[in-house]
C-alpha cells in the first residue's frame, strides 16, 4: 500500500484543515455504599427515603455525611413522593439526554417529610402553569431499576402514585451512569495532512529539515526542540515491535475478544513508535524486535483514520537487533 522506502512529500499548506464532530463517552460505574444502596433500592420500589442529620433535618437525597458534624449518617427516614416547588426555571428547548423531549421546568422540590429540596424535572405543560409553592408528585417509569431516573419527572398535583409491590431482589449496590460529551475537532495542518494521507493508504510522518527526527504521526512541532516540522515523509507500512502488552481481561465496550496484543510499532525510518494491534500470531509468541507489516482494510472502507490498518502481522523476517530500537522504547 505504501512506498518501500521513506520518501519526502510535498504538502499544500493552503488547503483548509479537516474538521469533524467528536463524541467521547463512557459508563461511570461505582459502588453506592450502604446508605445510598437503601435510597436506590427504595426508588426501585417507587418509594423515596432520606436520612436524618444530627440537627434533626431530613436530607433528600440522603447525605452520606452530616453537614454539621461531618460524621457518617445512618438513620434512614421514609418521605412522601409528593412535595412543594421551592424554586424553578423553565427549559424551553430540551437537550439530548434530558428527562423530557418537550419544554419543562427544572425545580427544587421539598418533599413532604424532608427538609432539603430535591432537583428534578416538572412536566408542567407551559411556564404559565408553574409557580413557586406548586404541589407536585413523582411520576414513575414503568420498570424502575434503582436509579434517580426511576422518577421520570414530577407532575402537577398532590395525588401520589401507588408504590411498587414488595419483591425479593437483592439490594441495589452498583450504579452505572453513562457520560458523554460532543465537541467539534478541527485538525491542525500537519494532522490534516496525516489524515488525508491515511485515506489514500499512505503513512505520513514529518521532521525538521533533512536531519531532524522523523515523527509519526505528523505533528505541529518537534517535542524535543520546539521547531516546526516542515518536511513531510511517506513511510513504509513495515516496522518493528518495540514493546507490547497482552490484554487478557475483558472490559465494557471491548470490541476484540481477549487475549490480544497491543504493541508499539516503530515504522522503518521513523524515530518514534505508535500503538496498534498485532495479530495473525499467538499472543504468547509476540516479542520485542519482531518485524511486522500492516494489514489494511479493503480500500472501500478507508476513511480519515489509522484504523484503515486493521492490524499488523509478522513478516517472517529475522528479528531486528536490539541496538536498532533500544532508544525508541
Amino acid at each position: 500500500m505504501t512506498a518501500s522506502q521513506s520518501s519526502p512529500v510535498q504538502i499544500d499548506t493552503h488547503e483548509p484543515p479537516l474538521s469533524a464532530p467528536l463524541r467521547l463517552s463512557f459508563d461511570y460505574t461505582r459502588s453506592v455504599g450502604p446508605l445510598l444502596s437503601q435510597f436506590f433500592t427504595a426508588l426501585r420500589g417507587r418509594r423515596i427515603v432520606g436520612v436524618r442529620g444530627s440537627d434533626g433535618r431530613v436530607h433528600v437525597p440522603p447525605a452520606e455525611y452530616d453537614p454539621v458534624t461531618y460524621q457518617p449518617l445512618t438513620e434512614v427516614v421514609p418521605v412522601a413522593s409528593v412535595g412543594t416547588v421551592v424554586s424553578w426555571t423553565w427549559q424551553p428547548a430540551p437537550l439530548e439526554g434530558q428527562p423530557l423531549d418537550r419544554p419543562f421546568a427544572w425545580a427544587l422540590i421539598k418533599l413532604d417529610g424532608a427538609d432539603t429540596p430535591l432537583l428534578h424535572a416538572v412536566d408542567a405543560g407551559s411556564s404559565d402553569e408553574m409557580s413557586t409553592g406548586a404541589r407536585v408528585h413523582a411520576h414513575w417509569v414503568d420498570e424502575p431499576v434503582g436509579a434517580i431516573t426511576d422518577i421520570a419527572y414530577f407532575a402537577l398535583g398532590a395525588d401520589a402514585e401507588p408504590e411498587g409491590a414488595a419483591d425479593d431482589r437483592d439490594p441495589v449496590t452498583m450504579q452505572v451512569t453513562p457520560s458523554a460529551i460532543e465537541i467539534r475537532h478541527t485538525a491542525s495542518i500537519p494532522e490534516t495532512a496525516y489524515l488525508k494521507a491515511l485515506k489514500e493508504g499512505k503513512l505520513l510522518g514529518a521532521r525538521t529539515g533533512k536531519d531532524g527526527k522523523l515523527y509519526f504521526p505528523a505533528r505541529e512541532a518537534d517535542p524535543a526542540t520546539g521547531k516546526v516540522l516542515d518536511e513531510y515523509v511517506e513511510l513504509p507500512d513495515k516496522g518493528t515491535v518495540t514493546t507490547f502488552a497482552i490484554i487478557n481481561i475483558p472490559f465494557p465496550g471491548q470490541r476484540i475478544k481477549p487475549p490480544y496484543v497491543a504493541a508499539y510499532v516503530l515504522l522503518d525510518g521513523a524515530d518514534i513508535p505508535f500503538l496498534h494491534l498485532v495479530s495473525d500470531i499467538d499472543a504468547d509468541k509476540v516479542r520485542m524486535g519482531m518485524r511486522v507489516q500492516a494489514v489494511w482494510r479493503p480500500r472501500e472502507e478507508w476513511d480519515f483514520g489509522i484504523d484503515n490498518i486493521e492490524y499488523f502481522r509478522p513478516t517472517g523476517e529475522p528479528d531486528a537487533d536490539y541496538e536498532t530500537y533500544k532508544l525508541h522504547l
